[in-house]
């Protein structure tokens, strides 16, 4: 039987980073979200506002966009376990500036989006290093259910960081930045005990060589590039994180509390999914499901933006509800997706691999927070909602046909062959 990943010394470490740097990010940024809104209201329309919102998601995409190359490249040339530390050291500053903007009474909004850039900056080399860390801590057959274990500290911490940063905002303004320094203080402890790890062979080949390979074998394997792009999509389209503090202050009328949990929800039903694959990993037809979870994910999108309109007296309940089958969705299809590029991609390549991976994501989340922000401000947040989940459903359908390598995926163990030929350019037809 395969040894557990919980019972490896060095995933145990990376996982308590990994947990508490998710609570830490988490009540940050919820908060971040609501002072942006609160501190433009004060002199702008709602309209104004949301625009605002979708300014703080663009200026954590930039620095991602620009530096994707040169962070892939670096998490396959250096040690792996030093570009984490370094990207959470860099959080744990943002974060005390702040915890003493707020506690000082200098916050505003340019300290604001100068934070916003410097999170982002640390978001971009921390993705591929923790990315590609995690094969390196765990025997290969027991990847999927360390990928499973990983979103769970990722899902749950994502349930605690805006509960507990709402909740310690209410109390005193400065506490969800202060509890958040603690944590990534925390975290930074954890990546230090994480010990000796393999590092991929390193090539002699010229760094811009190396950077164009990256990017070419995420091109030339039709499933990685396909499941990549989907969720860039998908999510793009569909996201609502940066709308949640529209749907709180004008539409539910919640308040900061009820924004916790509007933020918490969808990480519930992530997590659920996520503790059932650390347990039943799954095993067959996994990219006909991930197809599916894509669906479910843009459709229950959908019922959250118009709750208000379909049941008014009990709208907060059902979008909680909506949002909670939204996140179940999208975790299985993280889960299944994260394994299938992990699997499907051989260590010297990971973190270049990784890096598009990370923009993707980014794209689809930060960037579509400024999408959603600037689509708000356009046609209300209402509209903005139903625009995207209705093309994330439309998305899903057109990769089902576009990409037959994903609707053909049956195992996430890939055949020499499949590697061979998304590797070697000259094997390509």
């Amino acid at each position: 039987m395969s040894e557990h990943p919980f019972r490896i010394a060095n995933f145990r470490a990376y996982w308590a980073a990994r947990f508490t740097m998710t609570i830490a990010q988490n009540a940050m940024i919820i908060v971040i979200g609501w002072q942006t809104y609160t501190i433009a209201r004060m002199t702008m329309s709602p309209a104004a506002a949301a625009a605002q919102l979708g300014l703080i998601g663009l200026l954590q995409f930039l620095p991602l966009f620009f530096t994707t190359p040169i962070t892939g490249y670096l998490a396959d040339r250096l040690d792996r376990r030093w570009i984490t530390r370094i990207t959470v050291s860099l959080q744990l500053g943002c974060t005390l500036i702040l915890a003493l903007a707020t506690w000082q009474g200098w916050m505003s909004l340019p300290v604001l989006f100068t934070v916003a850039v410097l999170l982002g900056l640390a978001r971009a080399f921390a993705g591929p290093a923790f990315s590609a860390l995690t094969p390196n801590l765990v025997p290969r057959e027991v990847l999927p259910t360390a990928i499973a274990l990983s979103s769970i500290s990722w899902q749950v911490g994502t349930i605690i960081g805006p509960a507990i940063g709402g909740f310690a905002y209410a109390h005193a303004q400065s506490g969800a930045y202060w509890l958040a320094s603690g944590l990534f203080a925390v975290a930074l402890a954890s990546l230090m005990l994480i010990g000796k790890v393999p590092q991929p062979p390193r090539s002699s080949a010229h760094p811009l060589r190396q950077i164009i390979d990256g990017m070419a074998y995420v091109w030339r394997n039709k499933l990685v590039f396909g499941t990549i792009t989907l969720d860039l999509f998908a999510v793009f389209l569909a996201g609502t994180t940066a709308l949640l503090p529209i749907y709180a202050h004008d539409i539910f009328k919640v308040g900061p509390q009820g924004l916790s949990l509007l933020a918490a929800a969808p990480a519930v039903g992530a997590s659920v999914v996520a503790l059932f694959f650390s347990v039943r990993p799954l095993k067959t037809n996994v990219g006909p499901k991930m197809l599916g979870s894509v669906l479910i994910y843009g459709s229950a999108t959908v019922v959250f933006g118009v709750a208000h309109l379909i049941v008014p007296a009990f709208a907060f309940e059902v979008g909680i509800a909506a949002l909670a089958i939204a996140g179940g969705a999208d975790m299985f299809s993280v889960y299944i997706r994260q394994s299938l590029i992990q699997l499907y991609t051989p260590d010297a390549m990971r973190g270049r691999v990784g890096a598009v991976s990370q923009l993707t994501i980014s794209a689809s989340n930060e960037l579509g927070e400024a999408e959603s922000g600037f689509l708000a401000s356009l046609l209300g947040p209402v509209g903005a909602v139903l625009v995207g989940g209705g093309g994330a459903i439309v998305v899903t359908i057109l990769w089902t046909y576009l990409f037959p390598a994903i609707r053909n995926a049956r195992t996430f163990d890939p055949s020499p062959e499949t590697i061979k030929a998304a590797t070697t350019p000259e094997a390509q037809t």
